[in-house]
């Protein structure tokens, strides 16, 4: 007749044990919620909300890898300096934001974008050879929209456009393809153009940290 109790007693017993096992595995679950979103906040520009330089380069390979049809395009803000000095760093940083909501939004969801450091970026997209003149035009023309601060004062901005891609370079590699981005990025520094690399700009010597740039690029200019 005390089988019954007795069996609630032991499934008492029993369930008080998973419930004092689940306790750690609750804090270990929230601690693990926590750490993936700092991890996730360290794969990120505070400022921009756009990939640190090793989140941007891990995707950027994987989208190289899955696709051929794929362009690497550094950018580089124009004056940047100019304007941080006669206007102030808060319009620098507003200028920067900007330049990265644009390169996103050009992008598109598939895109990836990231933020190098300093006023230079860097996007990788899949975009097919016949649409790269129409598309590096239209970036550059949203690069070169003056930009409405806060307080109401435009400033007028712009930005430098190198881009690279597989075939034109000779290779699929990241690194070689920035590097080329790079160096034709520099042929073409602040005349509203962007340019378009050649092998030969694999092998541009680097100055002072940076590539210097060829001429033989093609040229896409913006419009007026």
């Amino acid at each position: 007749m005390d089988s019954v109790p007795r069996a609630q007693a032991r499934f008492g017993q029993r369930a008080l044990l998973l419930t004092t096992a689940a306790l750690p595995l609750t804090g270990w679950a929230v601690h693990a919620v926590a750490l993936h979103r700092r991890l996730a906040a360290t794969r990120r520009d505070p400022l921009t909300s756009l990939l640190r330089r090793d989140a941007y380069t891990a995707r950027a390979r994987r989208l190289l890898a899955r696709h051929d049809d794929v362009a690497v395009l550094v950018v580089d803000q124009d004056h940047f300096k100019t304007i941080n000095d006669t206007m102030g760093h808060a319009a620098g940083d507003t200028v920067l934001t900007a330049t990265a909501a644009r390169l996103t939004a050009w992008a598109g969801p598939h895109g990836v974008v990231g933020r190098l450091g300093g006023d230079e970026f860097a996007v990788v997209v899949q975009l097919p050879t016949a649409a790269l003149e129409q598309r590096l035009a239209q970036l550059v023309r949203m690069l070169h929209t003056p930009v409405v601060l806060d307080d109401g004062r435009t400033v007028d901005v712009g930005a430098s456009v190198g881009a690279a891609t597989g075939p034109a370079v000779g290779s699929r590699d990241l690194s070689l393809l920035q590097r080329a981005a790079d160096a034709a990025l520099y042929d073409g520094k602040h005349s509203g153009r962007a340019r378009l690399a050649t092998a030969a700009h694999t092998t541009v010597p680097s100055i002072n940290g940076r590539r210097a740039g060829r001429p033989g690029t093609s040229v896409w200019g913006r419009a007026a």
